[in-house]
């Protein structure tokens, strides 16, 4: 059966703060914990305006801290942006204040412009090796085999499960090569979702860790409990992704009425392709749409998200999904 977890990024909305939006993130994972998600990931952006998690391994113990089952985990940190003896040191901890609950999935993009990546003091010349390497070493650590020479304190020994994070098709391979469980970006890079699930599918080999493919699938969702109010629920994101297209992003804005038709054509139809995975609308119409994206894609898990500006509305449209979500399993 499909499984289903959330990604959030730490919307900070207009006229809020970080304090408001960190708190929200706790009251949030609480409230997905009792609507049977397993998992629930912040990732790593850097920058700006509008996301308040970008001392992700923090945010992490926050969570994790206001929950007691769901696994909390980064969805995810930017490998290219740390050394990966810190990253073992983080998570390691992380295992060792919460036991068996802390995911870490890793990525290969800086998470924030040139400038800022500069900023985070990160060599960023080109080396087709380096992430591939990076991953090894990160396991190294955790397994606490010594091939670096350094034991990782905290960090030996840490049960962190590792996933390779992609929107293209070079994390679906490296993750098949690796035998780690697979997430692809399809919520705001759905081009090759289908090839990059083919591909991880194909080519995987069995690991210690995994002894057959777990590909997960990211996919927005703006439920309402009309088709209407969903429609509008979504152009929060919508007008936030059209301004950090423009370079200019900017904390969540609230709903206006209209908005994709404001763009005119061109707009409207960069947004229906960014966004072609997602389901926006009332129960129904939520649960239609989930249906046909894992009859499409096979998914193992879900890795649900939307950025809605009102709090009470993201919290009903979570359980909406979740609705939906057992509504498909009840079906298989």
């Amino acid at each position: 059966m499909t499984a289903y977890s959330l990604l959030d990024l730490v919307p900070i909305v207009e006229g809020g703060s970080v304090s408001q939006a960190l708190a929200n993130a706790a009251d949030l994972a609480v409230h997905a914990e009792g609507l049977g998600f397993s998992r629930y990931w912040i990732a790593e952006h850097h920058g700006m305006a509008g996301i308040a998690g970008a001392a992700t391994s923090v945010v992490i113990a926050h969570v994790a801290a206001a929950t007691r089952r769901i696994r909390v985990g980064a969805g995810g940190i930017m490998l290219p942006n740390h050394a990966p003896l810190v990253i073992a040191e983080q998570f390691g901890t992380l295992d060792a204040l919460f036991p068996g609950r802390i995911d870490l999935g890793l990525g290969r993009a800086p998470g924030s412009d040139m400038k800022v990546a500069r900023a985070l003091r990160r060599t960023l010349e080109s080396d087709a090796n380096a992430f591939p390497q990076d991953v090894l070493e990160l396991q190294s650590y955790f397994a606490d085999d010594g091939q670096t020479g350094i034991r990782a304190t905290p960090g030996a020994g840490a049960r962190v499960s590792i996933w390779i994070l992609g929107s293209s098709t070079y994390g679906a391979q490296l993750a098949a090569a690796l035998g780690l469980p697979y997430a692809f970006a399809s919520h705001f890079a759905p081009d090759a979702l289908d090839e990059a699930a083919a591909l991880y599918r194909h080519y995987f080999r069995p690991s210690a860790l995994l002894t057959k493919p777990h590909f997960m699938a990211g996919f927005n969702v703006f439920g309402a409990d009309s088709d209407d109010e969903a429609e509008l629920l979504a152009t929060s994101q919508q007008q936030a992704f059209v301004a950090l297209r423009s370079g200019n992003p900017r904390q969540l804005p609230p709903p206006v009425a209209g908005y994709r038709e404001s763009l005119g054509p061109q707009g409207a139809a960069m947004l229906d392709q960014v966004l072609q995975c997602s389901a926006v609308g009332g129960p129904a119409k939520v649960a239609r749409d989930i249906a046909r994206f894992i009859v499409r894609t096979g998914a193992d898990e879900l890795m649900l998200t939307s950025s809605i500006y009102d709090h009470a509305a993201r919290k009903r449209s979570l359980t909406i999904a979740a609705e939906a979500m057992q509504a498909v399993r009840h079906a298989a």
